[in-house]
């Protein structure tokens, strides 16, 4: 059975053009396939089907477990960092389960109470910073980014364990900083151990000593439980299945790492976007501010969360810039058509995120950044998904969208900032994001005092 729209280009360029370059890769495909082609890529098999459709990325994400079934084992390539145990890699009942433990730890509830912390940790982070002297913004959000999840999910803000993960951490990560480093995870002859000194042999030896510091960590949580701690560890450790059973230490290792990766590269990498964007068009951050002074001075972060063109502002910083570039993959599970084209089982379907972002019968302009389209109109989830969909969603959708918006805005209100760069900023592979590959340089030329509203102003000169 012919598979559909099959790229002709080799499939060694292609996976060579997937891992150096693939918004270019992706962007040329589409532009003689727009809806769905067949590539011969990385990490998922020798072939697979991107789908660039709403409509057919619908059909996929409502049959999951049906039609079309999501795979973990296709999440093997980073295995090596976030275990076997953590919702990303498992499958049927024992995914179903791993997500009913971890989902309330994300509640909107729990939200709230890290807001103050997220906003606290963006002022300490900024004030550090000395004026007209260039910075680079991912590496600032990085800085936010690390320490939100020190304190949020670990629960740690001082003390040996919490500076140790703080040095390391970033080591870790920081194999996933270019798209040659990043080729240890899809090229496995890459990976061999050849000291410590050798890139694979320092990851797993710096992967090693994390392991200890949580499992050292976990232990004593087990030991001596606080039921006024809110940090996700702690509510992970107590969590329960519907048989009364706890999480493994494995099982909380793995999910701790995967919240690591998830939480660290992709909302770091999403604040950085959202500070370019903003400054890179004048009427939208003067847009922003006027809506984020009518706060007054100390506003709450859920009134911060609640802002509809911030809200508008993130969302087009996600769509044009998703910083994963598809949906969890799913296998046909029986003979099946999809726009048309016949499909045998076993076939591995990826939902393109990027791709359906940058429709134009979507998206107007597609290249050109305007939050207002997402004022105007209400997206499907399935032509605005850049956490994923179906049983796969992200499950740190909500603290990813919250931090942002609480750290643009605490940034954009304290701060005058000007963007420092000669080059517009292009996404380029980090790991399995889209990151900007100037790091989106920046300079603060000072403090920012909030503008009151005209009618507060003509009532103070009147009285």
């Amino acid at each position: 059975m012919q598979l559909p729209n099959p790229l002709k280009t080799s499939s060694f360029l292609q996976k060579l053009q997937w891992v150096i370059d693939p918004v270019s890769y992706m962007e040329n495909a589409a532009q003689q396939y727009p809806d769905i082609f067949t590539a011969k890529i990385i990490g998922f098999g020798d072939t697979v089907v991107f789908v660039n459709h709403p409509q057919a990325i619908q059909e996929i994400l409502t049959n999951d477990r049906k039609k079309f079934a999501a795979v973990g084992a296709f999440n093997r390539i980073i295995e090596p960092f976030i275990g076997n145990y953590s919702v990303l890699t498992l499958e049927g009942d024992r995914h179903k389960r791993q997500r009913q433990l971890v989902m309330p730890s994300f509640h909107g509830e729990r939200m709230q109470a890290y807001g103050q912390q997220i906003c606290d940790l963006t002022e300490q982070v900024f004030n550090q910073l000395p004026l007209n002297k260039p910075f680079l913004a991912r590496n600032l959000t990085q800085e936010i980014s690390l320490q939100v999840i020190l304190q949020t999910v670990f629960g740690l803000s001082k003390g040996e364990r919490f500076q140790q993960l703080k040095h390391l951490l970033p080591l870790l990560l920081d194999l996933f900083r270019s798209p040659l480093t990043s080729s240890l995870f899809f090229f496995s002859f890459l990976q061999q151990d050849l000291g410590a000194w050798s890139p694979w042999g320092k990851f797993l030896r710096d992967r090693q000593t994390i392991d200890q510091l949580l499992y050292a960590e976990i232990a004593e949580r087990r030991q001596q439980p606080d039921p006024e701690r809110i940090d996700i560890l702690s509510l992970l450790i107590s969590a329960r299945d519907e048989t009364g059973q706890l999480m493994t230490e494995q099982e909380l290792r793995d999910q701790l790492m995967l919240l690591i990766l998830a939480g660290y590269e992709t909302t770091a990498t999403a604040m950085a976007w959202g500070l370019y964007w903003i400054h890179q068009k004048p009427l939208v951050r003067e847009k922003l501010l006027q809506e984020l002074d009518t706060l007054g001075d100390s506003p709450d972060p859920m009134s911060i969360y609640r802002l509809p063109y911030l809200s508008a502002v993130c969302n087009e910083t996600l769509r044009i810039h998703p910083v994963v570039i598809f949906c969890f993959p799913r296998v046909v599970q029986e003979p099946a058509k999809l726009l048309g084209h016949s499909l045998e089982s076993g076939t591995v379907l990826l939902p393109n995120i990027y791709l359906i972002h940058q429709r134009e019968d979507l998206y107007p302009q597609p290249k050109e950044f305007q939050p207002e389209r997402f004022l105007k109109r209400q997206f499907s989830p399935y032509e605005f998904l850049p956490f994923g969909g179906g049983v796969r969603r992200c499950l740190g959708e909500t603290l990813a969208i919250f931090e942002m918006k609480l750290v643009l805005a605490k940034v954009l209100s304290g701060y005058q900032l000007d963007l420092a760069g000669k080059r517009p900023e292009r996404p380029q592979r980090r790991g399995f994001a889209l990151a900007p590959a100037n790091g989106v340089k920046m300079v603060i030329t000072g403090r920012r005092a909030r503008e009151k509203p005209l009618v507060n102003m003509i009532s103070t000169s009147v009285f």
